[in-house]
């Protein structure tokens, strides 16, 4: 093979070195800070199946590979470029045995996800951060891959990505998910019907500045009520990261 998509970006220390990730360069879209609060939120249990819904080149997925030995992990991603950026990080960490990367796009029909691999009622554990923004409604990246990893295609595409999440997840699976804040309305009404014990966390950038994400969790089939937790705060007075965020950075589950 040749061409630029076969140069390999260099690897990076992730989660205070306890991952080595190779992501697209500065500009692409790239796991951050997110992505650390999603994997920190996951609470896998003992051989459970876990997906990584849009897992871009895996950074969520591999982190609870790496920190639940006996999980097995579904890394899902649509891009091609991410999904072999994602096999080779599930190597270099010595984490391929346990961690399958399946190209598909997560609101594809049905029969082409399952024609993939992606069964219905398979998965114990299903964390996602979808992409923010319906069709139509944002200025779009002018970055392609940064634009299509951030926007649905098409109106309704929340939607049609917590439906998938529904249906991948057994009776009684787990479900956790990132987004804005102001999308949380429309998390809620997505999920509605499918999920109970919904809980969710706000994410503060300061102590005094109202919620930029949302870490919401639930329960496929659960009747049981919501719950508002206590925010998390992601910076101090003086800047920096709080204890609390500090840690989930390092790989360290608070």
């Amino acid at each position: 093979m040749s061409g630029a998509t076969d140069a390999l970006p260099p690897a990076e220390s992730w989660l205070g070195g306890r991952l080595s990730l190779r992501q697209p360069p500065r500009g692409a879209h790239r796991a951050g800070t997110d992505a650390v609060l999603l994997a920190s939120a996951a609470a896998a249990q003992a051989g459970d199946v876990v997906c990584d819904l849009g897992a871009g080149t895996g950074a969520v997925g591999l982190a609870v590979a790496r920190a639940h030995p006996e999980a097995r992990v579904m890394l899902v991603e649509r891009d091609p470029e991410a999904a072999r950026l994602a096999r080779l990080n599930a190597e270099e960490n010595g984490l391929a045995a346990r961690v399958r990367v399946i190209e598909v796009d997560v609101t594809a029909p049905g029969r082409e996800r399952r024609a993939a691999g992606l069964l219905p009622d398979s998965v114990d554990l299903l964390l996602t951060n979808p992409p923010f923004f319906e069709a139509g409604r944002h200025r779009a990246s002018p970055v392609a891959v940064r634009a299509a990893a951030h926007g649905f295609p098409e109106p309704g595409g929340l939607e049609a990505w917590l439906r998938t999440c529904a249906d991948l997840l057994r009776p009684g699976g787990r479900l956790v998910l990132i987004h804005r804040a102001d999308a949380l309305p429309a998390c809620l009404d997505a999920l509605a019907g499918r999920f109970g014990a919904l809980q969710v966390t706000p994410v503060q950038p300061r102590t005094e500045a109202p919620a930029i994400r949302v870490l919401v969790a639930g329960v496929r089939g659960s009747r049981a009520p919501f719950a508002l937790a206590p925010a998390l705060v992601l910076h101090g007075p003086d800047g920096r990261f709080t204890e609390r965020a500090e840690a989930m950075h390092r790989g360290e589950t608070p």
